[in-house]
């Protein structure tokens, strides 16, 4: 990726994504009255929306945020880095669950800014790339903290609270 408005369109994309993932894990721990981490969440979601705010305010004084096509996206799969695993989100996921998501989804955006870095021809590109990557190791270190600090939880803790009925 060796053009910065390229690279700042993948930035607006992921942390959109972000965004509405976070906003997902957020409504989860709601649900469950897991406020704190629900407001972590929250936060996230937040520090998503600010990142991509730079990432597009950056684009406009290059000329713009371009059009990509989903599937021309530089991160080899149907969604961006940071978009969290769809089927991970659920009814029944505990604070466990959720920090794993949002633990996987993290590592997996600093690596693919960190993948940018060492790739780009650009050295606008590396260093914005760069600092990018940073943030998002920053972000997967907080989440890590958040899981230390969670007690065990035994397997399956949450039960299925509407287990299905068998009527043969």
């Amino acid at each position: 990726m060796n053009e910065l408005q390229q690279f700042l369109a993948h930035a607006v994309a992921l942390e959109t994504d972000a965004a509405e993932r976070y906003d997902e894990l957020h409504r989860a721990m709601d649900v469950h009255h897991n406020t704190e981490i629900a407001e972590l969440f929250a936060q996230m979601a937040h520090y998503s929306r600010l990142h991509r705010a730079e990432a597009r305010e950056r684009a406009e004084r290059a000329g713009g945020v371009p059009a990509v096509d989903p599937w021309a996206f530089a991160w080899g799969g149907a969604e961006s880095p940071e978009s969290a695993a769809t089927e991970a989100v659920h009814y029944r996921m505990s604070a466990h669950d959720a920090l794993a998501v949002a633990l996987a989804a993290e590592r997996s955006a600093h690596d693919f800014y960190a993948r940018v870095a060492e790739t780009t021809s650009d050295p606008e590109v590396r260093a914005l790339a760069g600092e990018f990557a940073e943030e998002e190791g920053g972000h997967a270190l907080e989440i890590e903290r958040w899981i230390q600090r969670l007690p065990d939880e035994p397997g399956d803790a949450l039960g299925d609270l509407d287990p299905p009925i068998d009527v043969d």
